[in-house]
């Protein structure tokens, strides 16, 4: 039986880091950061915010949208970049937090295509039937946390916030059809945090050098994704059996809107099937495509049936592609 999205949920905290705010911390102007990212805002959490605190805050909008998830929750997949602590995985301090003891529950690091990854775990292990009867797969991160405030690069495009589906089977023809994943470890240096595992301790010289902040060759980055996400969208929707113009909403990880508009150019495909959250929020990580996916739903309803394709770009670097119809 295929499996599909019955539910979403999503949190982004109340602090919203204006356009002028990043100018200030990073010596550019407003004009540049809107200009060159397309991003008006973005949130940040309190200090002493944990990844799991937001995680646990889109569970509950899930929950509370759609009571039932609980129960049936068998399997919990977190996909995050900036996790609580080394150890235990952070998805084990979400379930302690959720209340879903003693469901199987694991991280995937992808970085930015890390939902589209946990997402197809999810979907393999309840195909299987090794956990059920649904699984919540949710996508957090928390990159106010390892920003560099004065590099204008990426200060001026990443947040914070949580996103989550309940996956579960539903009848033939709807569902996920095809997921394509990739990771191209040629360019691993392209996004990197360096210091803090085994490979540099994050001791005072490596904080001093700044290792422990996140660093992108943005340039580099987009050429990437430009080569890399409409090759996964093609070979899933060849999976699948569809064409591009089949596609009935078309929802990308929100690395900045000029990234997306430029994807959509390179793809062909209207910006009006192309929600965007990236303007108010930001880069939110592996949380970006189930936020967007509950922002797309709540501003305009998925109906059953519809076509739904989710493609992702990351560090690593990653990629990956999803087609599946609404349930």
């Amino acid at each position: 039986m295929p499996v599909g999205i019955l539910a979403t949920g999503a949190y982004v905290p109340p602090r919203t880091i204006d356009n002028a705010t990043i100018s200030a911390w990073a010596g550019t102007t407003e004009t540049w950061v809107t200009e060159r990212t397309g991003i008006e805002g973005r949130r940040y959490a309190e200090p002493g915010t944990t990844t799991s605190d937001l995680a646990a805050e889109a569970v509950r909008d899930l929950f509370e949208q759609y009571p039932d998830a609980r129960q049936q929750t068998g399997l919990l997949v977190l996909a995050t970049s900036t996790p609580d602590q080394p150890q235990p995985a952070t998805a084990a301090k979400l379930q302690h937090r959720t209340g879903l003891s003693g469901v199987p529950s694991l991280d995937v690091n992808a970085v930015c295509s890390g939902f589209l990854y946990a997402l197809a775990v999810a979907d393999s292990l309840l195909a299987r039937g090794t956990a059920g009867p649904a699984a919540l797969v949710v996508g957090a991160d928390m990159y106010s946390t390892i920003m560099d405030r004065t590099d204008r690069r990426t200060v001026a495009l990443f947040g914070d916030g949580a996103g989550a589906v309940l996956l579960a089977p539903v009848p033939e023809g709807y569902g996920i059809h095809a997921t394509r994943l990739v990771t191209d470890s040629d360019y691993h240096e392209l996004v990197e945090v360096t210091a803090g595992g085994t490979r540099e301790p994050l001791d005072s010289r490596a904080r001093a050098a700044g290792r422990h902040l996140f660093r992108m060759n943005g340039p580099a980055v987009l050429s990437y994704a430009l080569q890399s996400v409409p090759k996964m969208i093609h070979e899933a929707l060849d999976a699948a059996g569809w064409e591009l113009d089949d596609v009935d909403r078309v929802v990308l990880h929100q690395g900045n809107t000029r990234m997306l508009q430029g994807l959509a150019r390179h793809l062909g495909v209207d910006m009006k099937k192309v929600p965007l959250t990236a303007p108010k929020w930001g880069n939110t990580g592996a949380a970006s495509i189930p936020i967007t996916l509950q922002d797309a739903h709540r501003e305009r309803p998925f109906e059953r049936g519809e076509r739904v394709l989710l493609a992702a770009v990351g560090g690593g670097m990653t990629a990956g592609a999803s087609v599946l119809t609404w349930y």
